[in-house]
C-alpha cells in the first residue's frame, strides 16, 4: 500500500461505464520524460532560453504554443512536425511505457472498444513512439495539428468525442466520456469538455491533479482494466486502487 500526505492508494474496484474512452499520450501511455528533456535542452540552446524555464511549463502543452513564447517564426507545424518527428529515432532509448498500459491499449484495439488518443504532440512524434515501442496503434487518433486551440482548451476532446461517435453511434453531444491524463492542462481540457476525468500520478503531484479537478486519482495503468465493450453498449473498465483521504 502507498501512503501519501494526501491519503493512499486503497480505493475498492468499481466497475465504471462510458461511451467512449479519450487518452492523452505522453505521461499516460507512454513515459518519454527523459527524451523529451533533452530535446528541450537542445532547443532552447537554439532558442537563447534556459531549458528549465521551458520544462517548467511545456508538458501537455502543444510545442507550436510553447515555441510562441519564445519565437515566434519557429512557432508553425511544418517546424513542429520536423523536430517532434526526428524525437523517437533521437531518443528511442529513453522512453518507455506507463506500467499496465500495453495490456490495457492491447485489450481495447482487439475488442475494437470506443477509444481514442488525444494529444498535444504532433502525428509524426505519436506514430514515431508507437512504432520504437512496438505498441498497438490507435483506430482513433486526435493530434497537435487537428486544432486550433491545445490543452487546456477542450476543443481537442471534443474533436475527440466527435471521431468516435460518427463511428460508434453514441449520441454526438454525449457527456458520458471518460478522459486519461496525467497533466494539469489536460485535466483542465478534459473537464473543460464536460467529461470525467481519471489522472494518473505519473508525472505530476497529487496536489496539481486535485487542483485541475480530476475525478479519481490512480498510480498508472495497472490500476485500470478494460472489461467489456460490445456496439451499441457501454464500455466497461474496472478502476481500483484509487486515492482515498
Amino acid at each position: 500500500m502507498t501512503t501519501t500526505a494526501y491519503g493512499s492508494y486503497t480505493g475498492s474496484p468499481q466497475v465504471l461505464s462510458f461511451d467512449g474512452l479519450l487518452f492523452d499520450f505522453d505521461g499516460t501511455i507512454i513515459d518519454s520524460t527523459d527524451a523529451i528533456v533533452k530535446h528541450w535542452h537542445e532547443l532552447a540552446k537554439d532558442l537563447g532560453v534556459d531549458p528549465e524555464v521551458i520544462l517548467a511549463s511545456s508538458h501537455g502543452r502543444r510545442s507550436i504554443d510553447t515555441l510562441a513564447l519564445y519565437d515566434k517564426s519557429k512557432a508553425n507545424m511544418e517546424f513542429v512536425n520536423q523536430i517532434e518527428g526526428a524525437i523517437p529515432q533521437k531518443y528511442g532509448q529513453d522512453a518507455v511505457e506507463i506500467p499496465g498500459a500495453r495490456d490495457l491499449v492491447k485489450k481495447l484495439v482487439d475488442s475494437n472498444a470506443p477509444w481514442a488518443v488525444v494529444t498535444s504532440g504532433t502525428r509524426a512524434l505519436v506514430e514515431g513512439w508507437l512504432e520504437v515501442l512496438r505498441l498497438a496503434h490507435p483506430k482513433y487518433l486526435v493530434v497537435a495539428e487537428d486544432v486550433e486551440q491545445g490543452k487546456p482548451n477542450p476543443q481537442c476532446y471534443l474533436l475527440g468525442r466527435q471521431k468516435l461517435s460518427n463511428d460508434m453511434g453514441f449520441p454526438a453531444d454525449s457527456t458520458n466520456m471518460l478522459v486519461i491524463e496525467d497533466a494539469p492542462s489536460g485535466i483542465r481540457a478534459g473537464k473543460a469538455a464536460g467529461f470525467k476525468v481519471l489522472a494518473l500520478q505519473t508525472t505530476h503531484a497529487i496536489q496539481q491533479l486535485t487542483d485541475a479537478g480530476a475525478d479519481w486519482i490512480v498510480k498508472d495503468l495497472k490500476s485500470v482494466d478494460f472489461k467489456s465493450w460490445t456496439q451499441g453498449e457501454k464500455v466497461e473498465i474496472e478502476v481500483r486502487d484509487t486515492l482515498q483521504a
